[in-house]
């Protein structure tokens, strides 16, 4: 049994691992903390707010001192460590949030986790994972092999290098100082809860809406995409049987242009009006309401400065030590993530007019 401090975790794949952690793990404890930054929202973990096995703590990771009084008083031995600003564009605009959040509050956690964990009267058993990004590595060409675990890192974006930057005090940690590390570089997630500033969950609503759906460039840069229930499992994995100080890579075995994933989701809601007359009258801003296409509404924008072309993953590693597989299939995970955006109306109308973070 583990108790197990959870960073991020109202995030979007935070609040998904919280969900799937206590589902797989009934008898462990968990420990939530997020601080609530704009992409935090207690509404995703609406649904085990109740279970006395979890725990809310509203904090900083760059509060030390908070760190080490949680790791104390609830006896923890594993923490996850989610927490991260993580939009690129918003790292191009205001890159300093990302410095301070995915650098500085990492190190922060990893100077509590070294101060309790091997430093108290008593060593304890314990387990820091840390999750990070495919886009540490940089770019890939079109012919180029997907990324493994010793791809050199050359990341693009303020952000990546925040990212990488972690990546490497993690490594530090575990081989200076002998703290049970592992590290998990996954590729474009997907699903519930997805903070509806990124792809598949902003032209999802603008597809309802009848707004337009903008592509940077061409479109056709490519992206790995990974249901996030997959990435959780992987994550689980890694925890229960990597080695220390390993680094694993989870992807989805599945690359898609984003034009292409575009065009599947148009084509996934427009099936979702055909068969459900009740979405015409919800939405009847839809193109699918007026018995139109959905891709009608693509346009195409400047494209950002220095965007990736290509992030792939190869989770070779993983699948062969660990056993991890993905289990959903891009269309099967994408509908079902239709699905619950339609399904959960209110959790999205609630980002849209700003009333998520007063609590329910």
């Amino acid at each position: 049994m583990r108790t197990v401090l959870i960073t991020g975790a109202a995030g979007f794949i935070g609040a998904n691992f919280t969900h799937y952690w206590l589902a797989q793990h009934s008898h462990d404890r968990v420990i939530a903390l997020d601080v609530l930054t704009y992409a935090g929202n207690t509404w995703n973990l609406k649904d085990v707010w109740e279970n006395p096995q979890f725990t809310f703590v509203k904090g900083d990771i760059c509060d030390q001192a908070l760190v080490e009084s949680l790791l104390i008083d609830h006896n923890i031995d594993t923490i996850v460590h989610f927490a991260a600003e993580s939009h690129v564009d918003r790292s191009i605009t205001g890159p300093d949030a990302f410095i301070n959040t995915n650098i500085v509050g990492t190190h922060s956690l990893l100077k509590a986790a070294k101060k309790v964990w091997l430093e108290g009267a008593t060593k304890k058993p314990h387990h820091f994972h840390h999750v990070s990004t495919d886009e540490v590595y940089g770019t890939l060409g079109p012919k180029d092999p997907a990324f493994t675990e010793t791809t050199p890192y050359a990341p693009n974006s303020p952000y990546a290098a925040s990212k990488a930057a972690s990546d490497h005090l993690v490594r530090a940690y575990h081989h200076t100082f002998g703290l049970r590390v592992t590290t998990s570089n996954c590729s474009n997630n997907y699903g519930p809860y997805h903070f509806p500033e990124k792809l598949i969950p902003l032209c999802l609503l603008n597809i309802l809406h009848g707004k337009p759906l903008p592509i940077y460039g061409n479109g056709l840069q490519i992206r790995d995409w990974l249901y996030v229930e997959d990435h959780c499992r992987g994550i689980e994995l890694v925890i229960g049987k990597g080695r220390p100080g390993e680094t694993y890579n989870i992807g989805g075995n599945n690359e898609w242009a984003n034009i292409d994933t575009v065009k599947l989701l148009c084509q996934l809601v427009d099936g979702f009006f055909k068969t459900d007359e009740l979405l015409r009258a919800r939405f009847p801003q839809c193109p699918a309401a007026k018995g139109t296409m959905s891709t009608s509404l693509i346009t195409f924008v400047t494209d950002r400065p220095g965007h990736d072309t290509r992030y792939a993953i190869n989770a070779e590693k993983l699948m062969s030590e660990l056993g991890y597989r993905p289990m959903a299939g891009f269309a099967e995970g994408l509908a079902r993530t239709v699905q619950w955006y339609l399904d959960n109306q209110d959790w999205w109308r609630r980002i849209q007019d700003g009333t998520y973070q007063q609590g329910f």
